[in-house]
């Protein structure tokens, strides 16, 4: 059969294509999502994200390849598979970085891409519950919530901030960035508002929209440099499918370019190692790879208030039927609760660094299983490091995982950043309103106090806040992959959106540039189809 549009990719920017361009019943679209349905029941409770984050269920479970400069360890890339994609499984904080941020993706040569063009696309997509303003949007269908619940440690945490001569900033989406408050959230009346919930579930009764999970994407087809289709597998069964207008590559920055290499459109060098059959030579297929790399302290508390507590014996049992029926409660807290956006240096234009703090401490920052006695948590990473890595196929099957090389910590200034962000937070700590409720700092401890101790120590325990981007960036330089209407330079019919296209990184979580993205994206394919 043939489609008009083929989505390759479920996830945060393939749900609103999906919604978007089947809202014109005279074009046909197919998408494709390797994972399934989101019925798992932790996807829709919020704190349920600690249950998905390792479950192959749901998620990829990819890793790194061993790099020195994280003291040799291998460090989880978490990833939706599932409808939703990582909007599915992910910490539900809805950060749209700074106008800066997308003001230098203009300044870089992409026509329509700063902040006052893209500034409709956020608002297009929420409804945000506060109510519109000049940033802020009303009446769109991904809802966009204030933190539910409120905690003394948090307030406290803010308070800090205004100590060291912060503002409380209620709206970082806002007017400014700057400043200590509760995180927005992905939640519409106490669940997670995913994009399949917001923007695949409205249009799931179109006759024109096919949506097919269990669909693994091992191909896409070509005559000569145009894109004409795609091979996929569902439980082992191979299809192929034609695409009319164009095939639309929404697989996340891990997996968009192991597509295109798989595909025969990549570096001719690594193509030809792996036996691949070159269609088009691009040579910044899956580099510009970045991540949001982020080190934690945690300190143990003095009163029995958090949520080590609250998540245990009896204690999870009221809140369990709290939730069920109020939709209330530390079910509903998320990754973060608690943010900051700070500047290391005082002549900086912008915050370059930004904290999420917790009412809760974990063990270990890959299973997330809360300690038993108090604690709370301050992570803090820059907005935008300059450390660049690659994300590349290791051989030609389709199903094995990419190889994924961050190059984490390799800039001075990236490490710099960071060891003045550590600094940061121990003195958000040492503040009179903190200071209240600690009994001792846990980690990195007090006898870590020197910059060579503290870039240790991110070396050893630092970890992604599960941010990748950038590894098919718009642009026009050599190593760009998508100019800026998003089409594959080179290529007919063949478009990328998602985060793998942002050519520098946002400064914050990325979830909600990556819905403007595909916001703008239909809107574009959609004007492009008629000139």
């Amino acid at each position: 059969m043939a489609y008009d549009y083929i989505v390759i990719g479920a996830g945060s920017a393939g749900c609103v294509l999906a919604n978007r361009l089947s809202a014109n019943p005279s074009k046909s679209v197919l998408l494709l999502e390797a994972g399934d349905k989101d019925s798992n029941l932790w996807i829709h409770v919020p704190v349920g994200f600690t249950k998905t984050l390792n479950n192959p269920e749901v998620n990829w479970n990819f890793q790194t390849e061993p790099e020195e400069n994280v003291s040799g360890r291998q460090i989880p890339i978490p990833r939706g598979r599932v409808l939703g994609g990582s909007s599915s499984i992910n910490g539900m904080l809805y950060v749209r970085g700074q106008a800066f941020d997308y003001n230098v993706w203009a300044q870089l040569g992409n026509r329509g891409w700063s902040y006052e063009d893209v500034l409709p696309y956020f608002q297009k997509s929420e409804n945000f519950e506060r109510g519109s303003d000049n940033f802020r949007g009303k009446g769109g269908l991904l809802n966009v919530a204030d933190m539910y619940e409120r905690h003394d440690l948090i307030e406290a945490f803010i308070d800090a901030g205004e100590e060291l001569g912060y503002k409380r900033n209620p709206d970082y989406n806002g007017a400014v960035q700057d400043g200590f408050g509760y995180y927005q959230i992905t939640q519409r009346n106490g669940r997670r508002e995913s994009t399949a919930r917001a923007f695949l579930n409205p249009a799931k009764g179109r006759k024109n929209l096919t949506i097919e999970a269990r669909a693994h994407v091992t191909k896409i087809n070509f005559d000569d440099k145009k894109a004409v289709g795609i091979n996929y597998s569902v439980d082992g069964l191979e299809k192929t499918e034609i695409a009319n207008a164009e095939v639309i590559l929404c697989a996340g920055a891990v997996q968009s370019p192991q597509i295109l290499e798989l595909s025969g459109v990549g570096q001719p060098e690594l193509l030809r190692q792996h036996n691949i059959e070159i269609v088009h030579e691009l040579p910044g297929v899956g580099e510009n790879y970045r991540d949001h790399y982020a080190a934690r302290m945690n300190w143990r508390v003095n009163k029995p208030f958090t949520l080590n507590e609250q998540t245990r014996g009896l204690n999870l049992v009221k809140e369990a039927f709290k939730y069920v029926f109020t939709r209330r409660g530390v079910l509903t807290w998320t990754a973060g609760v608690g943010h900051a956006f700070m500047r290391t240096r005082p002549e900086l234009e912008t915050p370059d660094v930004q904290f999420f703090f917790v009412h809760g401490s974990f063990a270990s920052s890959t299973d997330r299983k809360l300690d038993k006695e108090p604690g709370m948590t301050l992570a803090v990473y820059q907005c935008r490091p300059e450390s660049q890595g690659s994300i590349h196929i290791g051989g030609k099957n389709p199903f094995d995982a990419p190889k994924i090389r961050p190059n984490f910590l390799a800039d001075p200034l990236d490490q710099k950043t960071l060891i003045d962000g550590l600094h940061l937070c121990r003195s958000i700590g040492e503040t009179r309103s903190m200071s209240q409720y600690i009994s001792h700092e846990m980690n990195p401890g007090v006898n870590v106090t020197s910059d060579e101790q503290m870039l240790q120590f991110a070396r050893d325990t630092g970890a992604t806040t599960y941010h990748p981007m950038g590894t098919c960036k718009m642009g026009s330089d050599r190593l760009a992959v998508v100019d800026d209407h998003l089409r594959v330079h080179g290529m007919m019919g063949l478009r990328v959106v998602d985060a793998s296209i942002m050519p520098t990184m946002p400064s914050g979580n990325i979830n909600a540039p990556v819905i403007m993205i595909a916001e703008k994206a239909a809107d574009m394919i959609k004007a492009d189809a008629i000139n």
